[in-house]
C-alpha cells in the first residue's frame, strides 16, 4: 500500500503580478481550491520581517490568470499594464488543508519563487473586516533586513506588451 500524502505536502503554485492601474499595486494571488485567492498589496511583498504589508482580499480569479501579462484596455476592469513580477510555488508550513486555513484567516506558507523565497504569513487583520490582511515575512535564511521592491515593468518590457482582455472580469 502507498503511503497517505497529506495536503500540507501539495506544492501549489502562485504568482505576484505588477499591476500598473489607477495606482500601482501588487497582485498576490495563491492556487487555494481550484481558483486563484488573490491579494492587492499596495506597497507590494517584502523580503524583510520587520515590513509587515497591508494585502486586501479581492475577488477570486481563473486558474488561466496566473500566466497573464499585457495591457488591459480602458473600459475594463483593472485596466493598465500587467506583468509578472514573481512566480513559483508554495506548501503549507501548519495546517492540512489551504483551503481552511484560507477561511480561519491564517495561511503560514513556504513560497519558492524566483524572488519570494522561504516562510511567510498571511493574516486577516482582526476588527478590520475579512478583507484586510497582513503579509509577513517570516524570519529565514532568505529574510532581508531593508530590502526593497524592484518593479519588473521595466521600459523595454512595456514595448513588449499588448492590449490583452483578462480572463476574469469582475462581476
Amino acid at each position: 500500500m502507498g503511503a497517505k500524502v497529506s495536503k500540507a505536502s501539495q506544492v501549489h503554485r502562485f504568482v505576484v503580478q505588477e499591476h500598473h492601474s489607477r495606482k500601482l499595486h501588487y497582485d498576490f494571488r495563491l492556487e487555494i481550491g481550484g481558483v486563484l485567492k488573490s491579494w492587492a498589496i499596495p506597497k507590494g511583498p517584502s523580503l524583510d520581517p520587520t515590513q509587515k504589508r497591508l494585502a486586501v482580499l479581492v475577488e477570486d480569479h481563473p486558474l488561466e490568470y496566473m500566466d497573464f501579462e499585457g495591457i488591459i484596455p480602458e473600459g475594463h476592469y483593472g485596466a493598465g499594464e500587467v506583468v509578472i513580477w514573481d512566480k513559483g510555488d508554495f506548501k503549507l508550513l501548519e495546517g492540512e488543508d489551504p483551503l481552511q486555513e484560507f477561511e480561519k484567516g491564517k495561511l503560514v506558507l513556504e513560497l519558492n519563487g524566483r524572488i519570494l523565497k522561504g516562510g511567510f504569513t498571511l493574516l486577516m487583520m482582526k476588527g478590520r473586516g475579512k478583507e484586510n490582511w497582513l503579509l509577513i515575512k517570516r524570519r529565514d535564511e532568505f529574510s532581508k533586513k531593508g530590502w526593497s521592491l524592484t518593479p519588473a515593468l521595466t521600459d523595454e518590457k512595456r514595448r513588449l506588451l499588448r492590449a490583452r482582455i483578462p480572463p476574469c472580469e469582475a462581476r
